[in-house]
């Protein structure tokens, strides 16, 4: 896995890449932690992830909670068909925010 953040009109913007599996997930999780902790809306490119676990889920569900506790938001960006079915198997599409791309998800829409 690797990641790249950005920020795109006052939002932050955490591309990650490759597998988020046990052993990469602590890494993703400290990135995605930090992310929320700046305040800011979170926008996570998934598109170019190849597999995620459980752990991978975990992580972002954690994040998705820690901001909601901020006050801020976590939404996900353009999402792999195979992470996707991960997410629509845990039913957690209907907790994401999932947006098509980063342009729909910088004008709110899904």
């Amino acid at each position: 896995m690797s990641e790249a953040v950005r920020e795109v009109n006052g939002n932050l913007v955490v591309s990650l890449t490759g597998e988020i599996d046990l052993d990469r997930a602590p890494e993703a999780r400290r990135l995605l932690l930090d992310c929320v902790k700046r305040s800011k809306d979170v926008l996570v490119d998934l598109s170019a992830v190849t597999y995620i676990d459980s752990s991978g889920i975990a992580s972002l569900v954690e994040a998705l909670q820690w901001a909601k506790q901020r006050g801020t938001d976590l939404c996900l960006v353009a999402v792999s068909p195979q992470a996707l079915r991960v997410f629509e198997l845990a039913r957690l599409d209907k907790v994401f925010a999932i947006h098509p791309d980063l342009d729909a998800a910088l004008a709110g829409e899904n």
